[in-house]
């Protein structure tokens, strides 16, 4: 009997390369041979060098394979980085074209690069969402703030804690497929294209909103004093905005990146990328948390938002 395949998703560019593979080598330590793993990189463009990294960490029921999907977005890539700040790149946006570009799959599981999995990343797949578009987790920074939490609620109708990140998600591809969301997507983008604080993250809070269905926080936890959490039920570590053990020092559950990080070859260099972090970007990255505060203050008091601009009945001919 042939073991289930387990789907995993990434997308990145080359400067991420070394933290896919740490999140690649935690996954496959805490795999189960009970299963086939397959990882599934979207990119558009890397260096032959670095894709190579990645896969040699390849075993008998883990197999790693690259997609460019460039000419997905050849037409509309543009308009994705008209709104990119900071360290955004059009790769957050490529989460939105897996269930058109991959109709083999009914169901997938996405995983930002910067996280590291101390679980066996099938649990997460194997949850059961019912007829949700999505499984997700509450967004514990944004709703840990209030001009943030101002913002889910004006801009998004959503209530407190509702507001979900999209660097964790279990896909229900037929059911996206079904509602078009890509397609909705793409529509909202070309005719809008909406200032936003976390662009893709945004847009599928408010193409998916009331078809969610909210997972433990275990599979999504973020470097930040929670009382309430129970580190016994702690199966991801998503090292989220700016809490970076490559950065910083005393970042929240840094010594599970670090283990995983000594078991790749970027090791040497993400200890010299910490130890080189300089005073002045450290600056930047205080500077920058403020602007997303004031960002998020702005984008409030415009007219053209998501429930400003939309209505109800918006999207239902598509």
């Amino acid at each position: 009997m042939l073991n289930k395949e387990i789907p995993i998703f990434f997308s990145t560019d080359d400067n991420y390369i070394p933290f896919v593979t740490v999140a690649v080598r935690s996954i496959i330590d805490n795999s189960s041979d009970n299963y086939n793993y397959r990882v599934i990189v979207l990119n558009t463009g890397l260096k032959p060098e670095n894709e190579m990294k990645v896969k040699a960490l390849e075993k008998e029921n883990f197999k790693v394979d690259f997609v460019n999907i460039t000419s997905k977005i050849e037409r509309i890539a543009d308009k994705l980085s008209l709104r990119l700040r900071d360290y955004y790149s059009n790769s957050i946006y490529l989460r939105l074209f897996i269930p058109s570009l991959f109709k083999n799959y009914d169901k997938v599981l996405y995983l930002d690069a910067d996280i590291v999995v101390v679980d066996d990343i099938a649990k997460l797949y194997n949850e059961d969402i019912g007829e949700n578009l999505l499984g997700v987790i509450t967004d514990d920074i944004v709703n840990a703030d209030k001009t943030l939490m101002k913002y889910t609620t004006d801009v998004f109708d959503l209530n407190p804690g509702e507001y979900f990140n999209s660097g964790i998600l279990v896909m229900n591809l037929n059911g996206l497929r079904r509602e078009k969301i890509e397609e909705k997507f793409v529509h909202l983008l070309e005719e809008f294209n909406f200032d936003t604080v976390a662009p893709d993250q945004d847009y599928l809070n408010y193409l998916c909103k009331g078809k969610v269905k909210f997972l433990h926080k275990g599979w999504d936890r973020m470097p930040v004093p929670d009382i309430h959490f129970n580190d016994d039920d702690l199966h991801l570590i998503h090292y989220n905005m700016f809490h970076k053990p490559w950065h910083y020092e005393n970042v929240l559950y840094e010594e599970f990146f670090w283990e995983y990080a000594k078991k790749t070859e970027f090791y040497d260099s993400m200890v010299q990328m910490r130890e080189n972090y300089s005073e002045e970007k450290r600056k930047k990255d205080e500077q920058a948390a403020m602007k997303l505060l004031e960002h998020a203050t702005r984008i409030i008091d415009e007219k053209n938002t998501f429930s400003n601009a939309l209505n109800e009945d918006y999207l239902k001919s598509f």
